[in-house]
């Protein structure tokens, strides 16, 4: 069993490393997204609270997504095997009210990982980021590090690729504003409580791996 934190600005790699994290360690992949959907999808009573914001264009309250996020903890999956949060938390506040569940329910979070990558990597990485259209593929390729064999063709596929809308300049630029403004104090306050690694993210993927698989086993 392993409680892992993943931390990451938006394109320094946090998805990949889970992928291969939730596969080797067998542990349930948490992100807030997944659950605010599923919730939604199900019409329950916290995803029709959530849906609510959303239809009116609204941030999902810290604390209706909190309340979420217990829910999925408390399921026999993460009872057995533990977890891995992607996404959360994003801020101070979210964090305080994680470890205020997490000492109430005497579950205490092994490491929380840190993928440091430069702002300018982190846009020659995103802007050049293409995604399989196909529903059940959705593999992710990149038109410098890991481009398609055929251009604009999924190899697993063959299925078309796309680039996302908010995939460019003035969006990523602005998504790295909020993260540095509200996430990246999250990475002093891990060091403090003294479970947090920080790897720097490669341009090679496999390469950052095993950078993280070695950050797991110390």
């Amino acid at each position: 069993m392993i409680r892992l934190i993943i931390l990451g600005a938006p394109g320094s790699g946090k998805g990949s490393q889970c992928k291969w994290i939730k596969e080797d360690y067998n542990v349930p992949h948490i992100s807030t997204g997944d659950i605010l959907r599923k919730n939604i999808a199900e019409g329950t009573e916290l995803g029709k609270k959530a849906k609510d914001f959303i239809d009116r264009g609204e941030l999902v309250p810290d604390e209706l997504v909190i309340d979420l996020l217990k829910n999925r903890l408390e399921e026999q999956d993460c009872k057995e095997r533990g977890f891995l949060l992607d996404g959360f938390p994003r801020t101070l506040a979210q964090a305080k009210a994680l470890d205020e569940y997490l000492n109430e329910t005497g579950i205490k979070i092994d490491k929380v990982i840190n993928l440091d990558v430069p702002d300018e990597e982190i846009m020659v990485r995103t802007i050049n980021r293409r995604t399989c259209e196909n529903p059940n593929c959705k593999e992710i390729y990149h038109l410098i590090y890991n481009p398609p064999k055929v251009e604009g063709i999924c190899d697993k596929c063959g299925s078309k690729l796309s680039i996302r809308k908010d995939d460019n300049e003035e969006t990523v630029t602005n998504r790295l504003n909020v993260y540095h403004e509200q996430t990246e104090p999250l990475i002093k306050y891990y060091a403090e409580e003294g479970i947090l690694t920080t790897v720097s993210g490669q341009a090679s993927i496999e390469d950052t791996v095993e950078l993280v698989k070695k950050a797991l086993k110390n």
